[in-house]
């Protein structure tokens, strides 16, 4: 750091997830002096967006297993007075297991070559505290990787940086945000950062056509790697949800782009299928019979306000969702496309209540923005997080990236934290602290059982249902294939998002965890890809899309962890959870209210900022 930070705030909040960066943005609008601090390189923690390359680097941090301090670190021991205590904060995430890493592409020789001729290392930057108009990011130096089957066991914290900044929006600029290019060979690949900046604003666009594809090689995908913009969490929104609500609420819509899903799909009998989704599409819908659409239209005119019918549904409260449609008459695939497709839920565990509400949610955000409940920001959800901190940074806050804090200090007789000291030997008080599950040590977590996420991000060279245009956002969600699985929800990204690079598109599949992700999900992978050597020899069904590259991991769920399962925990110190694997991020903006309305009971949450001209500046002195 170039210099020290003030040494008293308000508020303290360590990690920059989703929450505490709408935590961060609340408490810095309602007047407070924030202090937001990562250990990481990047802003957002498990909610981060990563280039191809930085994503690799990122992998590789946990092959590793880093746990080396970066500059001297001051001994905190020696600060702690005799009626304090401390609890020491954990110096590596360990939210994220069992990565796995396959590359398909084939190699481009000849690139390969040229592009390794031409590589340099990128020189480390110290990230330091930002002011209240600007949010900087830091570099580091990344090593060397394998460009093939790789597999990751070991959790480790992260160092790389996803090189992005926010700025006001002005102009409109192509791309956003900083990134880094890759070159490489075959076993290994080198880093040359790059910039290439660009502004948000509060648009939603509809798809545009592109061009017939062409093949993609590995070479190209390094060359391209600033193109994609790869989400450790990808969540589709609800047009109507609390997280698109608080956005314009308070104006933080400003800084983010937004695209409309497009279609919603189903895999019935082994094919993939385009479902219905507004009145004029299910009338024009030629998978389903004239009966079968009066009886759709009919249900899903119930379940708008089936509240006010709860003779119709009384007794089978205690039911599956799943038994209760088999009790409407519906035909099988009707009651395949309302169960996964439209309630988006599991045959097992989503009661005939659960069902109904999804159901009812589903049909409420139609039309707000396009023909289906969801959109899509632009570069990826990674962007949602830096929008709040770039919020909170207009009103004060301030920012550290690459900041370690050792511990927090605990006054023994009131069990109030009265501070913290950072990497530096810096003690720094403040009233309360926000901190993020991951950073909690061992011995606080004790109790606390957690889930698990099994997620997978796949590069593939055309749409699991080609149509006219080749720039759809698809949502599916695909039934278990075998008893005792769960069902898996895909996402397709088109270049058009900006998460990836032209004539390829990004695959995010997720699911509750069972066994390692790649368990849980390479059945359905192979049910809707093949690989590209596959392909090549000959054994391509036509209408599969090619897969080029994998990564499988599981992610940490602390999300339904209660503030009483964690032990030891001063009364004025405030636990945030990382993603959870359902829709939309409802359960993050939820969290992060109930937290600000607890610890200011008597502030709005995220108000409408003052218009310009209602602004009165105080005279100096």
């Amino acid at each position: 750091m170039a210099e020290k930070l003030p040494t008293e705030f308000d508020v303290v909040i360590i990690g920059t997830g989703l929450p505490e960066s709408i935590l961060a943005a609340a408490c810095s609008r309602s007047g407070q002096r924030v202090l937001h601090v990562d250990s990481r390189s990047y802003y957002g923690g498990n909610w981060a967006s990563f280039s191809f390359t930085g994503l690799q680097s990122w992998l590789k941090d946990y092959q590793q297993n880093h746990d080396s301090e970066e500059g001297v670190t001051a001994t905190w021991q020696d600060l702690i007075h005799e009626t304090e205590e401390a609890i020491s904060l954990r110096k590596k995430d360990e939210t994220i297991q069992h990565t796995e890493v396959f590359c398909y592409a084939s190699q481009d020789v000849e690139d390969s070559v040229q592009d390794t001729e031409t590589l340099q290392r990128s020189s480390p930057l110290e990230a330091s505290a930002t002011p209240a108009d600007s949010l900087d990011s830091a570099s580091l130096p990344k090593e060397r990787q394998s460009a093939y089957s790789t597999s990751y066991e070991v959790p480790s914290r992260h160092t790389e940086e996803s090189d992005r900044e926010l700025s006001l929006p002005s102009a409109n600029v192509e791309d956003s945000l900083e990134k880094e290019k890759y070159c490489g060979d075959k076993t290994d690949m080198h880093t040359v950062s790059g910039e290439d900046k660009g502004e948000h604003k509060l648009v939603v666009q509809d798809s545009i056509e592109q061009p017939k594809r062409n093949r993609i090689t590995y070479s190209q995908m390094v060359k391209e790697s600033r193109r994609f913009n790869i989400d450790l969490v990808s969540k589709p929104l609800y047009s109507q949800g609390s997280l698109i609500d608080l956005l314009i609420k308070s104006n933080v819509s400003r800084y983010a782009e937004f695209k409309n899903v497009t279609r919603i799909l189903a895999f019935w009998e082994g094919k993939v299928e385009q479902v219905p989704c507004s009145r004029a599409d299910v009338f024009n819908s030629k998978e389903l019979s004239m009966v079968e659409k009066r009886m759709l239209m009919k249900f899903l005119t119930f379940c708008l306000d089936y509240e006010q019918h709860s003779d119709e549904y009384q007794d089978f409260k205690q039911c599956s969702f799943s038994d209760y449609l088999k009790t409407k008459k519906l035909t099988p695939n009707l009651q395949h496309f309302i169960l996964h497709s439209i309630a988006m839920t599991s045959e097992s565990s989503c009661t005939t209540l659960d069902g109904l509400q999804a159901t009812k949610t589903f049909l409420q955000c139609l039309g707000r923005f396009g023909n289906t409940p969801f959109i899509f920001p632009l570069y990826g959800h990674g962007e949602i997080p830096q929008c709040f901190c770039r919020m909170c940074a207009v009103f004060g806050g301030v920012y550290c990236l690459r900041h370690k804090v050792q511990c927090l200090v605990v006054d023994k007789d009131s069990g109030r934290c009265k501070g913290i000291i950072d990497a530096f030997g810096q003690r720094i008080s403040a009233n309360y602290f926000i901190v993020e599950d991951s950073y909690l040590p061992k011995e606080t977590c004790s109790n606390v059982q957690y889930k698990q996420i099994s997620r997978a991000v796949l590069i593939t060279d055309q749409s699991i249902l080609k149509t006219d245009s080749d720039q759809q956002i698809s949502i599916l969600v695909v039934p278990p294939l075998e008893p005792g699985t769960t069902s898996v929800r895909v996402m397709e990204l088109c270049s058009s998002t900006m998460t990836c690079m032209k004539d390829s598109y990004l695959v995010h599949l997720t699911c509750s965890s069972s066994k390692t992700a790649r368990e849980d999900l390479e059945p359905v992978v192979k049910q809707l890809f093949i690989p590209e050597a596959e392909a090549e020899a000959g054994k391509d069904e036509l209408r599969k899309p090619r897969l080029l590259w994998a990564l499988y991991f599981n992610m940490r769920d602390s999300s339904g962890v209660s503030r009483s399962s964690y032990c030891g925990l001063p009364s004025n110190v405030y636990i945030c959870s990382g993603p959870d694997w359902g829709l939309g991020s409802e359960h993050a903006v939820k969290q992060a209210e109930t937290l600000f309305q607890e610890i200011f009971p008597s502030e709005e949450f995220c108000p409408p900022p003052p218009n310009p001209e209602d602004i009165i500046f105080e005279a100096e002195g």
